[in-house]
């Protein structure tokens, strides 16, 4: 993979920087000086918005109209055939998708629902590996970065994380690290490619991930990101693999269920919300996936 991702908006425009839909096609190498005259004197004729002119010129595509206009309102995205991020990071390089849309109405539903009464962690929990929990994780935090909001999605499944191939990230320190007292905050890596994202990778794989997870420094971790961060969110290993996820979600507060479809049994569903039920944490909701 690539160490850098080309990024679209990755922070609101410096003073003295292009802003107009023609200047940042310039900047971006999309038309040239000669082009834009051609696209000014079209405009001017025929009285549409500049980046229109150019489309019907032939010289961008809607694509690139798309680009801009996210840089110009500092939401960014990431170009399709980018090879720095997982393709299935979807809210980075499909932000206009219909299965984008889905996302930020999840998003609109937790904002209601959770994080709008004063919560700052979630925990997204899956009954079996392979049902999505680490791509809706992922894909969520993205979304609630593109929001403005200082997001940190942690990695909390220490048997088996992903989250640090997904961003392309560095695993030598993280969430382990930090609960055993051998690593501090530092460990959080910011994800240059978005405004407001930041990931804590699962770290050093703990022969007792269990332990850890239900150590008073979990507490003290806790009041830190939420002090930091507006919304923290908990990608968790299996409820069918350990007890972790409820563990997690016990400390969080709440959990999102992510439920696979044609595969996730109901019984499934009820046993994982009897568990966090138990645990003292609430079902937020849960959401339907085909990753």
């Amino acid at each position: 993979m690539n160490q850098t991702a080309q990024i679209i908006s990755a922070a609101p425009a410096a003073a003295g920087e292009p802003t107009s839909i023609g200047g940042l096609l310039l900047e971006a190498g999309k038309i040239t000086p000669e082009n834009a005259e051609r696209v000014l004197r079209l405009q001017k004729e025929l009285g549409i918005r500049f980046g229109e002119a150019a489309v019907r010129l032939g010289l961008i595509t809607e694509a690139d109209i798309q680009q801009v206009l996210a840089r110009q309102f500092d939401y960014p995205y990431l170009q399709a055939g980018d090879k720095a991020y997982s393709p299935h990071l979807v809210a980075a390089y499909q932000p206009f998708s219909p299965q984008v849309e889905t996302l930020r109405a999840v998003r609109s539903q937790l904002m209601l629902r959770w994080f709008a009464r004063g919560h700052k962690s979630l925990a997204v929990a899956a009954a079996a590996q392979g049902d999505g929990t680490s791509l809706l994780a992922a894909n969520l935090a993205v979304v609630f970065s593109q929001l403005g909001e200082r997001t940190l999605l942690v990695d909390g499944n220490m048997r088996a994380p992903s989250q640090h191939t997904v961003f392309n990230l560095k695993n030598r320190q993280g969430l382990s690290d930090v609960l055993a007292g051998r690593a501090g905050l530092d460990v959080i890596q910011k994800v240059d490619a978005f405004v407001d994202l930041s990931v804590l990778t699962a770290g050093t794989q703990p022969p007792n991930p269990q332990e850890l997870l239900n150590r008073s420094a979990f507490v003290e971790l806790e009041r830190q990101l939420g002090s930091a961060f507006d919304i923290v969110l908990y990608d968790t290993a299996a409820f069918a693999d350990s007890f972790d996820a409820a563990a997690i979600a016990a400390r969080a507060g709440g959990a999102l269920l992510v439920v696979r479809q044609h595969k996730t049994l109901v019984g499934d569903i009820d046993t994982m919300a009897e568990k966090l039920k138990q645990n003292g944490a609430q079902v937020v909701g849960s959401v339907l996936v085909d990753f």
